[in-house]
């Protein structure tokens, strides 16, 4: 097969593959953060059992899917909570909104009356936005039921799959390179879960003390947004920047505190995600900036907010498994940022 053969394959191998993922995305991305979930748990049973004397396996494993699970649940009642409460208030966010909106109108020199919060409301049409936050709400439920049913399956699919490669790769050599490729996949996700969460609660307990001393309401609520923002390379940390000095711009009727809370928020997400951030990262997220960037536009095409999310360590296990073969090798070199792109098993401990 000749160079030209081979990339009209490799065109057409794309756009099936995409089409695939794109079309298939709800029970796809749905089935990635269960196996996320998974990771997450596992990776952490296995600490405690190896940090914690007398404590076996059977036990570490319920008592880190209680304690991944029941943080999951603590977030999600801390940010309904804090719905509830901005809700009850938007009486005065609406004034203050509508300040906002004047100083903005009489700035850009506009002639006109200056629009308000409800004319804007008003030319929106009420029963498609109830229609679009219903479904958008049943699909959020429908979404996190099914990942809960895939993370509850993964655990026994797990346990046998030691089994089923030895009856895949009946030759020594390849069965242990198969069982080689699972060790890296799982060792880069640990690493990059490790890594990540504690860069993102180190950064959430330092903006939370912030927008704490400036003053800005529901300071909790907003930290609980950047943690998983930082979850999204780059752009994640501009969108926490943004919304809370959009948020202090509508709470705040000066600019002093607004442009403190811009100032604290980016200090912080610049010198962990530039000076700390680095030096922890290590072989976690082996990934040239350049691709991060792309990954993040293309699995956010693909998958929506959930694709940004996972951009990193889907693009982690792709670059993995390319690696293991001559003919793909290639790319994921082009993929990792040092040029070595599968990571050392044996420092995973």
């Amino acid at each position: 097969m000749d160079l030209s053969q081979r990339g009209a394959l490799w065109i057409i191998a794309a756009g099936v593959i995409a089409a695939g993922l794109y079309y298939l995305r709800e029970p796809l991305s749905q089935f990635a953060m269960a196996l996320i979930l998974w990771l997450a748990i596992d990776g952490l049973a296995e600490t405690l059992d190896k940090r914690i004397p007398f404590t076996p396996r059977w036990v570490a494993l319920p008592a880190a899917i209680v304690i991944v699970l029941g943080i999951i649940a603590v977030v999600g009642v801390i940010v309904v909570e804090n719905v509830a409460a901005i809700l009850a208030d938007q009486t005065r966010y609406e004034f203050r909104l509508n300040q906002v909106l004047s100083q903005a109108h009489e700035a850009l020199g506009v002639p006109g009356r200056s629009p308000t919060v409800r004319d804007l409301i008003a030319n929106l049409d009420p029963t498609r936005l109830a229609g679009e936050i219903g479904e958008s709400l049943q699909n959020l439920v429908s979404s996190t039921i099914f990942t809960l049913i895939f993370l509850a399956f993964l655990f026994p699919a797990a346990s046998v799959m030691s089994d089923k490669l030895d009856l895949i790769f009946r030759g020594k050599g390849k069965r242990e390179a198969s069982r080689d490729v699972i060790a890296r996949i799982r060792v880069s996700m640990e690493r990059y879960l490790w890594v990540q969460t504690v860069m993102s609660l180190i950064i959430t307990g330092l903006t939370f003390t912030t927008l704490t001393i400036i003053g800005l309401e529901n300071a909790l609520f907003w930290s609980f947004l950047i943690f998983f923002l930082n979850y999204i390379p780059t752009i994640g940390s501009i969108a926490a920047v943004v919304l809370t000095t959009a948020v202090a711009l509508v709470q705040f009727p000066t600019l002093g505190p607004v442009a403190a809370v811009f100032a604290g928020v980016s200090v912080w997400q610049f010198v962990i995600g530039n000076f700390v951030q680095p030096r922890m990262t290590g072989d976690s997220l082996n990934l040239s900036a350049v691709v991060v960037l792309l990954a993040l536009a293309i699995w956010g095409l693909v998958w929506g907010i959930v694709g940004a999310f996972l951009a990193a360590p889907l693009t982690v296990m792709i670059m993995i498994v390319l690696a293991q073969f001559p003919s793909t090798r290639w790319i994921a070199i082009l993929l990792s940022a040092d040029g070595k792109p599968t990571p050392d098993v044996k420092t995973a401990d």
